[in-house]
């Protein structure tokens, strides 16, 4: 894919477009999807007229992304239990970048379902990449007065909804350390002291996983107990392991060696606030293989 010893402006871009894709999605395997129709397009195209590659490229994926965001909105809607993002395996360099990281979080994802398609797509390539206002404009088809004011309200709703305090990765790593260490030697006074009071999880079994909640559990003493209540009842040998996901530090559970589920977290003044749970099977295929992102 490279031309007169030039290399292909997607193969360069590839990183950056499949990040812009995944960060309107909340999928990696749509966000491949959308790359891979976003290629076919680029290929259609003369590439001596385009004076921006990289401009270009990232309207081509967005629109693509805004047309896949429409079709998969009543697949979510139909979604058994609670939808969550699906995790990536990322490398602990990502965190370095931390505004890429806090936006890549399954916690900012979440958060991010809560727009609208467009609200998303102007938010992501504003907030996320810095895009100029009259490129946006172009990627969405809406004017660039338009965008400001759609933008301001998106900026808006994600703050009212955010986590609200930054944690450095040590202090994020400590607490997953500790409920690793929890988790693995059934420590219910070691789970609680890790959990905020209020602390609240939300798991992602997809309908497919038995013993996954389909409702929020809310309050440290309740989860504590239903976290050690359900490992005590699994067949087998379940593990919890450190990693790192989407940017942060978080746990990867493993019956008998096989990846089972991944867990994300928010943490304040070194407490859980949030549990994140995926343990859908349809969505673990990108936590064994580091995903590349970029911004």
């Amino acid at each position: 894919m490279s031309n007169g010893g030039v290399e292909d402006p997607f193969v360069v871009h590839r990183s950056l477009l499949f990040t812009v894709a995944y960060e309107m999605l909340g999928s990696a395997a749509d966000a491949e999807d959308v790359l891979q129709e976003s290629w076919l397009r680029w290929a259609a195209v003369d590439h001596g007229t385009v004076q921006e590659p990289r401009a270009y490229l990232v309207r081509i994926v967005t629109r693509q992304a805004l047309n896949h965001l429409r079709t998969v909105s009543r697949r979510r809607e139909e979604y058994v239990g609670e939808w969550l993002p699906e995790p990536l395996l990322t490398s602990p360099d990502v965190a370095a970048d931390v505004e890429l990281a806090e936006n890549l979080s399954i916690a900012m994802l979440t958060v991010l379902e809560t727009l609208g398609p467009a609200e998303r797509a102007v938010f992501v390539l504003r907030e996320v990449f810095d895009v100029p206002y009259d490129e946006v404009a172009d990627a969405v088809g809406k004017t660039p007065a338009a965008v400001r004011q759609i933008a301001h309200r998106a900026k808006e709703h994600v703050a009212a909804r955010r986590p609200r305090v930054p944690v450095v990765p040590s202090e994020h790593e400590e607490v997953v350390e500790r409920l690793v260490r929890a988790l693995n030697t059934g420590d219910l006074q070691g789970l609680m002291d890790v959990l905020a009071p209020d602390v609240v999880s939300v798991a992602d079994g997809g309908g497919k996983v038995r013993g996954a909640a389909r409702r929020p559990i809310v309050g440290a003493e309740r989860l504590a107990r239903y976290l050690v209540g359900g490992m005590a009842k699994v067949e087998g040998v379940l593990v919890a392991a450190a990693t790192w996901v989407n940017g942060q530090p978080g746990v990867r559970m493993e019956l008998d060696g096989v990846l089972v589920g991944v867990v994300s977290l928010t943490v304040e003044d070194g407490r859980i606030t949030h549990v994140y749970s995926i343990a859908n099977p349809e969505k673990l295929g990108r936590v064994d293989e580091e995903a590349v992102v970029a911004r």
